[in-house]
């Protein structure tokens, strides 16, 4: 039975004929050209419009910001030291009632200018 299936397995096949066919094999083949999208892409179909605010418009927004931010920093806090001690300078000091309302007053002035600066 096994030299059966020897018989029916095919062969490889070695010599002149195997050369012959490995030389048309290797003959030069045409490239393809990859296909082309029919859709036009939406970014090259936009008009370019100038942005609304300039370099000068951001820069002043980002200090109004960080103004605002500290603002909000200085007034955060005011944990007493001891639950059984009320200490009102800590809660009401001049940093927390005068110093942060002012910063945040003042950063939403310079958010106003920046965003009317031309």
């Amino acid at each position: 039975m096994s030299k059966a299936k020897k018989k029916v397995s095919p062969k490889k096949k070695t010599g002149a004929n195997n050369n012959s066919v490995s030389a048309t094999t290797n003959a030069p083949k045409k490239r393809l050209q990859p296909t082309r999208s029919r859709k036009k892409s939406s970014v090259a179909t936009m008009p370019k419009e100038p942005l609304i605010f300039g370099k000068q418009n951001y820069i002043w927004m980002g200090i109004g910001f960080g103004l605002i931010a500290l603002g909000m920093l200085l007034m955060s806090g005011g944990a007493m030291p001891s639950p059984d001690v009320w200490d009102e300078s800590i809660i009401y000091s001049f940093r927390r009632t005068v110093l942060a309302p002012f910063l945040m007053l003042v950063g939403l002035v310079v958010e106003v200018y920046a965003i009317f600066k031309k």
